[in-house]
């Protein structure tokens, strides 16, 4: 059962409820477990080599696609205004993503297309 509520943000107030993360890192790892009910992204988090808010959208997004993962409620609380444009873009081909389904697996006995 998913319950877990994360609020990544290098300076804002945790609100009450949610957990705190610092990391990108910090986050998908949380994310893999598969009890992560929403995530709260700031994009700018005072470290870019350690990664941005946008990083976990990109993971999300690649697992989503990839391998069918079911995606939490997303929201962005970032103050740049680009990176909330570039995030908010993210969230929104997770939620197509997401509404379209994973691809059925190719049958054994179909030929592969050729390119």
């Amino acid at each position: 059962m998913k319950r877990l509520c994360l609020f990544l943000d290098d300076e804002r107030t945790t609100p009450e409820g949610w957990v705190r993360a610092s990391w990108p890192a910090e986050v998908i790892a949380w994310l893999e477990t598969g009890t992560v009910q929403a995530v709260s992204l700031d994009h700018d988090l005072g470290d870019d080599a350690r990664g941005t808010g946008y990083d976990v959208i990109c993971w999300i997004e690649e697992a989503v696609a990839l391998r069918g993962f079911d995606p939490p409620t997303i929201t962005v609380h970032s103050a740049n205004p680009s990176a909330r444009l570039k995030m908010l873009a993210g969230i929104q081909a997770i939620e197509r993503l997401a509404a379209r389904g994973s691809m059925p697996p190719c049958a054994p006995d179909r030929p592969t297309p050729e390119r």
